[in-house]
């Protein structure tokens, strides 16, 4: 009898070693970036994602064929980030919350003389209290502390979007540019 129960523990003990198994790989592998194909539309397919939290080597590596990079993060409070992927050709900022992507924004190409850059802005003379991302002119004021904006957005960290603002009087200082090409 003891015999028999041990043989139905063994059993049972097997089962869930095997279901086990069964669902750590029918789940691996699995994260924000899965089923995402250059030519979609990137941000409606990462908007509301949850993200892995894995090894940014195995994460590139997983999905090569989409040419993914990591490009780097920025905290805009304690639990919302911007987090900017190189997919597909392409460089896409996501306003993550916790490990969920909010929103997602293509972000148009820049360089030395058009910079990325993330922080606080003044608006026509007065300091914004807003998160920004722009795209900056560094064309016509080289040697200027701060620079005006080509195109911009706002994190509103209550809705947990990029909302677009007008460019005319913001200016944004050279402290705050991030670029592929190793900053000014």
């Amino acid at each position: 009898m003891k015999f028999a129960c041990h043989a139905g523990n063994m059993k049972l003990g097997i089962f869930l070693l095997v279901t086990g198994w069964l669902v750590t790989n029918a789940f691996a592998g699995s994260d924000g970036f899965t089923g995402i194909q250059c030519g979609s539309d990137i941000p409606k397919a990462l908007t509301g994602k949850r993200m892995s939290n894995e090894r940014i080597v195995d994460l590139e590596k997983r999905h090569a064929d989409l040419g993914l990079k990591d490009l780097g993060a920025s905290e805009v409070s304690e639990r919302l980030s911007c987090i900017s992927w190189l997919i597909c050709g392409s460089e896409f900022m996501l306003l993550q919350d916790e490990s969920i992507a909010r929103e997602v924004l293509k972000v148009p190409l820049h360089s030395k003389t058009s910079p990325l850059f993330i922080g606080a802005c003044e608006m026509n003379g007065k300091e914004s209290k807003d998160i920004v991302v722009a795209i900056l002119d560094n064309e016509k004021e080289t040697d200027a502390s701060a620079l005006t904006a080509k195109v911009a957005w706002k994190i509103d960290q209550k809705k947990m979007k990029f909302v677009s603002v007008p460019v005319e009087g913001l200016r944004c200082p050279r402290s705050g540019v991030i670029t592929l090409d190793g900053s000014l």
